[in-house]
């Protein structure tokens, strides 16, 4: 089964032991933003996904759903 956005995003975060608090903090981002990406409430923009990319070091076709390589 194929992950969503936000679900990738989620996994991330938890991965890096952050919660959605620091993780906005580290990008820039409301935790309320964090929340409603990650349950799928809000679609992120390209800056968005590019900010995140680069938080996480995946490349935006992980993120997209395009491949399942980070």
């Amino acid at each position: 089964m194929k992950l969503s956005f936000g679900e990738k995003i989620r996994l991330l975060r938890e991965e890096n032991e952050l919660n959605q608090s620091q993780l906005g903090e580290a990008v820039n981002m409301t935790q309320r933003k964090i929340s409603y990406i990650e349950c799928g409430k809000y679609e992120p923009s390209n800056d968005d996904i590019i900010t995140l990319c680069k938080f996480f070091k995946v490349s935006s076709d992980y993120l997209l759903g395009l491949t399942d390589k980070k």
